[in-house]
């Protein structure tokens, strides 16, 4: 596999960092991995703990990286595109992790032709269990792309799809650990109304999670055989899915899809 380039962050927040992690172990040096951040004290943490070299300004960052990740919040992007304008040039490739934030927004603020990709990751990057979803801009070519997949990879897995796509990804993947965390949460509560100690009824719902996810991606396995194959005539899973049927379980994630990609849609438009 060849080297990637060099990489600045442009942004030192948590979903930087979790990349940093990730790069640094996959084997790419801390010395090709750049930094900017409004914060000293974050720049100070990231170079002592992870090795990666620090960047005063973002107009540094960009000397030193031939790609530049846009890392910071939605509401920051417009003031960072602007400290851009005059450091980005075509030769750069520009990923942007900022939620909502579309790619032809990005690029009719960058002088003409720069390249830029739109990924939408979500937070179990930081366990090196994510899911991105990488979009191309206008001027982003199949190399860029794989580029971008292979910078994500080291947090998870990813996969490509058009811009179009991208507010249903964010409302599933990119909103949906908050759905599972509450799921995670409901099981465990329930552990404990039939007599679990607290600790252990929370790790069980964890675990069984996890392991079930995984049944899903490493085996490739429906959801609706994983279900049958734990669900006996008369028994215990077959009790309690009639009762999570008859509260309209399947419905109300549905919803809750639906409507994060509407907010998700509603973000965007503000943020152009």
């Amino acid at each position: 596999m060849s080297e990637l380039p060099t990489i600045a962050f442009l942004g030192a927040g948590q979903m930087a960092e979790a990349l940093i992690r990730g790069l640094v172990r996959a084997e790419v040096s801390p010395a090709r991995l750049f930094a900017s951040d409004i914060r000293p004290e974050r720049l100070d943490y990231l170079s002592g703990e992870l090795g990666i070299q620090r960047c005063e300004t973002n107009r540094e960052a960009l000397k030193c990286g031939e790609v530049a990740i846009i890392a910071v919040k939605p509401q920051d992007a417009p003031t960072l595109l602007q400290d851009m304008q005059h450091a980005a040039h075509p030769g750069h490739l520009v990923i942007s992790v900022a939620a909502g934030v579309r790619t032809s927004t990005i690029e009719a603020a960058l002088p003409a032709g720069v390249p830029v990709i739109r990924v939408m990751p979500n937070t179990p990057a930081f366990v090196l269990e994510g899911m991105a979803v990488v979009a191309r801009g206008r001027h982003a070519s199949a190399a860029h792309e794989e580029v971008a997949q292979r910078i994500f990879s080291c947090v998870g897995r990813v996969q490509s799809l058009p811009e179009s796509k991208m507010d249903a990804v964010t409302a599933l993947s990119g909103s949906g650990p908050g759905f599972v965390a509450i799921v995670i949460e409901a099981l465990a509560d329930g552990g404990v109304a039939a007599g679990l100690p607290r600790d252990t009824a929370l790790e069980l719902a964890a675990q069984t999670v996890l392991g079930t996810a995984r049944l899903v991606l490493e085996r490739g396995l429906h959801p609706g055989v994983l279900k049958d194959m734990v669900a006996s005539p008369a028994g215990t899973t077959i009790a309690g899915i009639a009762e999570l049927e008859d509260r309209g379980i399947r419905s109300a994630f549905i919803q809750a899809v639906v409507a994060a990609t509407r907010r998700s849609e509603e973000l965007g438009r503000l943020a152009g």
